[in-house]
C-alpha cells in the first residue's frame, strides 16, 4: 500500500485508502483493563470500521503462561494472523476504541513488527476521532479469508525477567516505564490483585498518556523528542520499555520509532512478573506495603 510504511497516519489517509481497496486490512485491537467492564469483541461486533477484522491480544498469545497476554510463538501469531486475511505483503492498519485514543493498539503494532512484519500502520487518534471526523462505521463483518503468514521473531526485542536483573549491573539498556506516575512511584495501586505498586531500580518514567495530546493523537515528533530529553533518556542508546503487562510499555516504543530510534525492546512481563520475583530491594516505592 505505501512504499515506505509509516508507523502513524490519519484518518483521511485511512479514508482514501479505503475507496482505493488495495492490499491492505483493518484491525480493531481493542483491549480493556478488567476494571472498566468493555467487552472488546461485542463493541466491534456493533461498531468497526468497513472491512475491519478483530485482533484479540488475549488470544493470540502464549496460553501456557501465567501472565497475561505475553507473545505467542512464531507458529501461534503465524496462524492466528494469516485466518485474518494476512499475508507478508498486507498493509495492516491497527486501532482501538479507547477514549485516550491509543491503548491496546500500539501493542499490536509492535507485535507485528517483532514477528518481522514492518508494513504496519497506527490509525493516530483511533475510533474516537474516526467519528468525531464523521466517518463511517459498520456492524456488518466480512469474515477474511484465511491465508498464510511467515513470522521471524526478532528477538533481541523481548527482554526476559533476568535480562532485566542482569542490566541492573551492566545497564546495557535504559529502561522506561509506561505506567502512570503513582504507581511508578507506588503511591497509586496497581490494577491487578495482589500486585503492590513501584518500578525497577534505575527505571525512567514516561506515563504513556504523557505521549498522547488531548485529542487522543500522538504528540508531534518535535513534543516527542523534547519529552524524551527531558526525562533523561537517550535516543541514541539502546531502551527497553515496561509496564503492567506490556500494553501501553508500547506507546513509548512507537514514539520512540517516530524519533528515529531503530528498534525498541519490550519487558514482555512488566510489572506483573518483576513484583512477584524480584527480592524486596529490586522493588522501589515510596509507599510500600500500603495497598496489599
Amino acid at each position: 500500500m505505501a512504499l515506505q510504511t509509516r508507523a502513524l497516519v490519519t484518518s483521511k489517509w485511512l479514508a482514501d485508502a479505503l475507496k482505493i481497496q488495495g492490499k491492505m486490512r483493518i484491525l480493531d485491537t481493542s483491549w480493556y483493563l478488567p476494571k472498566l467492564r468493555r467487552h472488546a469483541k461485542k463493541e466491534f461486533k456493533k461498531k468497526q470500521i468497513p472491512g475491519a477484522a478483530f485482533f484479540d491480544i488475549d488470544q493470540c498469545c502464549d496460553k501456557t503462561s501465567p501472565l497475561d497476554h505475553m507473545l505467542p510463538s512464531e507458529e501461534v501469531f503465524a496462524d492466528y494472523v494469516g485466518n485474518l486475511g494476512i499475508e507478508s505483503d498486507t498493509h495492516v492498519v491497527v486501532y482501538d476504541g479507547s477514549e485516550v485514543g491509543a491503548f491496546s493498539a500500539p501493542r499490536v503494532w509492535w507485535m507485528f513488527r517483532v514477528f518481522g512484519h514492518s508494513a504496519v500502520s497506527l490509525l493516530n487518534g483511533g475510533l474516537r476521532n474516526w467519528e468525531l471526523e464523521g466517518r463511517p462505521v459498520s456492524k456488518q463483518y466480512v469474515r477474511p479469508t484465511p491465508t498464510e503468514f511467515k513470522a521471524s521473531l526478532n528477538r533481541s526485542w523481548v527482554k526476559t525477567y533476568e535480562d532485566i536483573l542482569d542490566n541492573l549491573d551492566t545497564k546495557k539498556f535504559q529502561v522506561v516505564d509506561a505506567r502512570p506516575s503513582g504507581r511508578f512511584r507506588g503511591l497509586d495501586p496497581e490494577p491487578r490483585d495482589n500486585t503492590e505498586p513501584g518500578h525497577i531500580p534505575g527505571s525512567i518514567s514516561i506515563p504513556f498518556h504523557s505521549l498522547l495530546a488531548p485529542s487522543g493523537h500522538f504528540l508531534p515528533r518535535e513534543q516527542l523528542q523534547d519529552l524524551f530529553v527531558r526525562v533523561g533518556v537517550d535516543l541514541s542508546r539502546p531502551i527497553c520499555v515496561s509496564c503492567g503487562s506490556a500494553v501501553t510499555a508500547c506507546h513509548v516504543a512507537l514514539a520512540a520509532h517516530e524519533c528515529g530510534h531503530p528498534g525498541v525492546s519490550v519487558y514482555d512481563g512488566g510489572w506483573s512478573e518483576w513484583y512477584t520475583r524480584a527480592v524486596p530491594e529490586h522493588v522501589i516505592s515510596e509507599g510500600r506495603g500500603k495497598h496489599l
